[in-house]
């Protein structure tokens, strides 16, 4: 049975009080979450990956109707709609997408009639903090929880996040969910599904966010170039993962750099540069030091019984996808 909490009262879940602002209930906070649906086409460079229908989560953060995700769920989209509190669909545009961060920015052409949800800060949640994780359908979809820890992240899919969010219990359907703090405020967006080592526990199940502070510094370029004004880094077109501080290569993209350089599923990654690689955010850290996208990355690897130096040509890689983001001036 859904509820309506008027304003300072606590909301109490799974036996943690989260204090709600005093100038919004948490109903109307829980309105500004909404579902987010996209087509993309079978042609696109991600639709094997990621697949061509993709359904997850949003956050209306503005009143000119931008609304905020994961940037997977939209990326190359061919068509976005959006569900708001009401339950009716309403379609919406890509605005852009940023690849360092993993953020996804669409606008919706008609109003959902509801308040944006305000934008907090994050860089002082810590661990053992309770929040709220919340998905569209109001307060049904909400779950309690905990920060478990604030620490890097890097992902398979050359990606870096410096301080992530990872909260427990894990939240089932996590794409672009909303992470709500004790106000009541937007503090991360939901990226995916993972086992966070901690000590004393082993390993846990939980869910990493992206840090909403993360938004601010790129959200204005995104909305005008549909990507970030900043240099893009080099992209090489690689799946990797790590095993007793070894990288490992475990995919290379169809007609990718990494695929056209000759590298190979099972290469392990000595080097970059001539310069020793110590795990995967070492080892994107040390690409990444090249140069800007375009550049040569000259990579020593061990393949079977031999060490080879294989030199990479990256790319940009908003152009190698399907997308078109305005030109970056």
């Amino acid at each position: 049975m859904k509820k309506a909490w008027p304003g300072l009262a606590l909301l109490v879940l799974l036996g943690l009080t989260v204090p709600v602002t005093a100038d919004s209930t948490a109903e109307e906070i829980l309105k500004a979450v909404v579902k987010v649906r996209a087509i993309i086409p079978k042609e696109a460079r991600t639709a094997n990956s990621l697949g061509t229908e993709r359904e997850g989560h949003g956050v209306l953060i503005d009143s000119e109707g931008h609304i905020l995700t994961i940037g997977y769920l939209i990326v190359e989209a061919e068509t976005i709609e959006v569900t708001g509190p009401e339950g009716k669909s309403i379609h919406a545009s890509f605005v852009g997408y940023d690849h360092d961060t993993g953020f996804g920015l669409l606008r919706v052409e008609s109003t959902l009639g509801v308040a944006p949800i305000q934008i907090g800060q994050s860089t002082d949640l810590k661990t053992g903090d309770p929040i709220l994780v919340a998905g569209h359908g109001g307060s049904d979809s909400v779950q309690a929880g905990r920060v478990i820890s604030r620490r890097e992240f890097a992902g398979y899919w050359e990606y870096l996040i410096d301080n992530a969010i990872f909260t427990a219990p894990p939240y089932a359907n996590f794409g672009g969910a909303a992470l709500i703090g004790r106000d009541g405020r937007l503090l991360g967006i939901g990226s995916l599904f993972t086992q966070v080592v901690i000590q004393g526990l082993g390993s846990i199940s939980s869910n990493m966010f992206v840090p909403v502070e993360l938004l601010n510094p790129i959200l204005a370029d995104l909305k005008t170039l549909g990507r970030s004004r900043k240099a893009s880094r080099p992209w090489l077109g690689i799946n990797a993962e790590e095993a007793h501080g070894r990288v490992f290569i475990t995919r290379t993209t169809s007609d990718g750099p990494a695929e056209r350089a000759g590298l190979q599923p099972g290469d392990l990654v000595l080097a970059v540069g001539g310069k020793e690689v110590e795990g995967l955010g070492d080892f994107y850290r040390k690409i990444w030091a090249t140069g800007d996208a375009g550049v040569d990355v000259s990579l020593s690897i061990f393949r079977g019984t031999q060490i080879k130096e294989i030199p990479v040509h990256s790319v940009d890689r908003y152009q190698f996808l399907l997308m078109k983001p305005r030109k970056v001036t």
